[in-house]
């Protein structure tokens, strides 16, 4: 039993060290990922089109 409640307490230790984000530092990383992954999918679809075509007018 004593090691559960030595457990419990050096979690709450633990956690009052943790740093959470702040609501700005959240948006600007859903931001940045977003853009990021918008970008990456519209040159992807690009290549397929590329791809695609190229493929199509050799057959």
């Amino acid at each position: 039993m004593q090691k559960l409640l030595d457990y419990i307490g050096h979690s709450r230790a633990e956690l009052t060290k943790v740093i959470f984000p702040t609501k700005e530092q959240i948006r600007n990383a859903f931001v940045s990922v977003f853009i990021v992954v918008t970008v990456v999918s519209l040159f992807l679809a690009l290549i397929d089109a590329i791809m695609s075509f190229s493929l199509s007018s050799i057959l």
